[in-house]
Formats: C-alpha cells, structure tokens, sequence
C-alpha cells in the first residue's frame, strides 16, 4: 500500500515516514496542497495522510476536490487534526474523508486504522475482480443458474439498506462473498467490513472481543481495548457461524441492533455505535430456537431479511463460469497464466456432487494447478473421489442420480475401487493394504463385508506369505 504523507512540519513528515515504513508501507511526502495535488493525480496513493491547515491551503478542500463527482482517483484520506477539534473532523468526513485521527497521534492507533483501510481496498480489489467474472464486465452480477439470479436480485435490493441480513447455506456455499457484496454497494463501502467467525472466538473471551474492554477489567487487562463493533462502526459486522454465539451475547447483540449501543466489559458507561449486521449459518436457527439454543427475538431481527444460498450441486450450470474464474485466479497465485483444460475434466467437475461447495471445487483447481504437466490439467489431476467417480459413473452407464441414495451408491462405489487399487497395488496382501490405506487389517475386512463381495477377478489373491 502507497501511503502520502503530507504536513508542513519536518519532525512530523519524519516520524510519521519512519513509521509507515517500518510497518511495510511504501513512502512519499508532500509539504503543500501543490505538491500534494501533483503526486495525487498520478492515481497511484492508496492513503493520504494529511494535515487540515497547510502553507497554501486547506487540507479539507484538498480532498473534497478529490471526492467530487467524477474524480478519477481512489485515494483514502486521513486527517490530522488538533486535539479536540471534533468540528473540523466532522467536516472532513462529510467532505470525503476516510476517518480522521488527532494530534498528538500515537502509532498504535494509527497502524491499526492503516491496516483496516488496507483490508477494505483489498476487499474491493477481490470484489472488483468477482464482478468482472460474474458479470462479463457489464457492471452486473450476472450467474447462469435462476437460483444464483434470484440471489443477485436480493443483493441488489437490500445493500442500500441499513437492514440486518440472515444469509443461510451449507458451508462452503458462498455466504462471506454475499456478504462482502452486500457491504461493497452499500453507502458503508469506505467503512470498514469486520468478519467474524463466532465458532473461533473462546466463549470466556467473546465479550471483550466483541464489546471490548477498559483497563483493570479482568486479570490481563492491562489497557483498554476496542471491541469488534466499535471496529466496524461505520460499517459492517460480518457474524459468520451466529448459532454458535452463546444466550447471554444473544442478549446483548439484540440490544446492540434495537439501541446502537454497547457497554465495554468493567465500564459503566455506554458508547453509541453506528454498525450494520449481517450474520451466516449453516445451522438451522429455526429448530434451535424450538430447542432453546437461540433467541427467539434475536431470530426474528436477524431474519428481517433472508437470503439462501443453495448448494453448488442445485445450480450446476455456474459450474463451468466458476471453473474459468477460478483457474485465471489460481494462474496468477502460480504466476503460471491460464492452462488448457481436458473435456474429460470438465464433464467430471459438472457431474460432481460437491459436498464442500465452491469452496471444496476452489481446492480442487488449486491441486490441478501444483500437479498439471506441460500446460495441461487431465484426469490424473484430479482427487481421486471425483476420478474415480467419474469412472464409476461411466461403468454403470451414467444411470447413477444426483439423489440422496445416488449419492450413497457413488460414495460405496468409490470406496470399493480405492479398497482394490490398495490390494492390487500390494500385490494380494491385504497387511500391507491395511497400512497404504491407513487402517487396520480388521478393519479393512470389515470395510470388505460392508461393501460386499468383491469379485476375485478384479483383486489380486494373497501369496501364502500374507495374511
């Protein structure tokens, strides 16, 4: 990230660069509205640092002739502001402004607020190059399955709102994208989007994470700390996994969407908050709330607006967009360009079930990409549950369904060919089989009476050295 320091003051210009730099951030420096306007036009600044008051001008106007209509640059500016000026910084908010931080500064602060800017321009960037993909370069998502359209339309409609959002799905569906889209065309995109996965968050510390907390709180507590929501003020709260959030934090999260309020852990005062919430499951909330494991309340806030996203296997004709997208994203992770893909391997990827979703079929052109010889992926470059599958698939004429007893019969099929390919490949001894596939020898024969008779023909017979 391209940081532009401009301030009048030398000490300041120097610390602020020796900062910035050692966290990783390239430099410039700008001491007038001048010289800063010249280097901010070259549209290559991701964030300008800049004084309000500076030898020919102010630096308020500076970025409000950046953030009108029209302008062509994207640069995310943050004031430098006297202390207590909280006028001045709320004009420069309203004049485009990213966030404003005040004198004296301290480098703490000031890193973290780098940092969220440097999330969210990330974000964009991934967003950005999501909608090339999905829209074909015409400003819209568009996705070949109904399904995917109908998810596209309730995007569209409810991003302008400052409406909670239940995104419901199996895992790997999809549902962190949803979200980042919903965030990117809201009136919050230059505020920060916090994701949070409430399953990996150790409930003895979810409060403070999430409320943050004041010095001398708890044991440990050895200065105050910001929560996730004060984070995201502004912004998004991504709360992925919400049904694994304790009662007692249902509580309080209810109170955070009906009052915009939260109370630090050991303080007894409340701070206003301005966050927009979106929460994920994979869980079913309506039974657990019949269960007593989710508010009921809470439920019905978060579910104001409810957006499904189905299972890669019910919209199978986004397979093929995805697998092009994904391959042009895995060539420039390998700095390797696009590689050629067989008509075996597509039909394969369309024909399977996918149980992972988008995430498992993102996996799986990753592989390819490491194992592919000579600019080619083929069938050998494929997890050997979708290779042999589609063999199985083709030895019994292509009548498997994409059912739930379809699926069973697939997953049988695939275990009986993995049990033979270990005993051929070990020559008929069932021992050394055992230990390729990594179980023991009773239960590889157990595995043997589940999946049925094996025909002799195609297993190789143990030697009488064997067992």
């Amino acid at each position: 990230m391209h940081i532009l320091i401009i301030d009048d003051e030398a000490a300041i210009r120097q610390i602020l660069s020796a900062l910035v730099s050692r966290a990783g951030y390239s430099v410039d420096l700008a001491t007038t509205v001048a010289e800063a306007t010249a280097k901010l036009v070259r549209g290559d600044v991701d964030v300008a640092l800049c004084d309000v008051r500076l030898p020919d001008g102010d630096g308020i106007e500076l970025v409000r002739s950046f953030k009108t209509a029209g302008a062509v640059i994207d640069t995310q500016f943050i004031m430098v502001t006297a202390f207590g000026s909280m006028e001045t910084a709320v004009e420069a908010l309203r004049a485009g402004a990213t966030d404003y931080i005040t004198k004296p500064m301290h480098s703490e602060e000031l890193l973290h607020r780098l940092s969220q800017i440097e999330a969210m321009l990330g974000l964009r960037a991934e967003n950005k190059a999501l909608r090339s993909f999905v829209s074909g370069g015409r400003g819209r998502y568009m996705f070949s399955s109904s399904s995917m359209q109908h998810v596209d339309r309730m995007v569209s409609k409810v991003a302008s709102t400052n409406s909670t959002v239940l995104l419901t799905g199996e895992s790997g569906t999809g549902k962190g994208f949803v979200a980042r889209l919903i965030h990117e065309q809201s009136p919050r995109a230059a505020h920060s989007l916090i994701p949070v996965n409430c399953s990996a968050i150790p409930e003895n510390l979810m409060e403070s994470e999430f409320f943050g907390h004041i010095k001398g709180a708890f044991t440990g507590a050895d200065k105050a700390r910001k929560g996730l929501l004060t984070e995201a003020d502004r912004g998004t709260i991504f709360l992925d996994e919400i049904g694994d959030l304790p009662l007692h934090l249902q509580a309080k999260l209810l109170h955070v969407i009906e009052d915009k309020k939260i109370r630090p852990v050991g303080s007894e005062q409340t701070r206003d908050v301005d966050v927009r919430i979106l929460a994920a499951t994979n869980r079913n909330l309506e039974d657990m709330v019949k269960e007593g494991r989710f508010r009921e309340d809470l439920y019905f806030r978060l579910s104001m607006f409810h957006i499904h996203i189905p299972p890669l296997r019910e919209r199978r004709s986004d397979i093929a967009g995805l697998v092009q997208h994904l391959m042009r994203k895995a060539g420039k992770a390998f700095s390797g360009g696009m590689l050629d893909i067989d008509a075996e391997v597509e039909s394969a990827l369309q024909a399977y079930n996918w149980p992972g979703n988008v995430r498992q079929l993102e996996n799986v052109i990753h592989r390819a990409y490491i194992l592919a010889d000579g600019g080619r992926i083929t069938m050998s470059d494929l997890p050997p549950e979708i290779s042999r599958m589609s063999l199985s698939n083709e030895a019994s004429g292509g009548t498997i369904v994409a059912s739930e007893s379809g699926l069973r019969e697939r997953l049988r099929l695939i275990e009986l060919e993995i049990i033979v390919q270990a005993i051929n490949d070990s020559g008929g001894d069932r021992k050394a089989a055992a230990q390729k596939l990594g179980i023991g020898l009773s239960s590889l024969y157990r595995k043997m009476d589940e999946l049925g008779t094996i025909e002799s023909s195609r297993v190789a017979e143990p030697n009488r050295n064997t067992q």
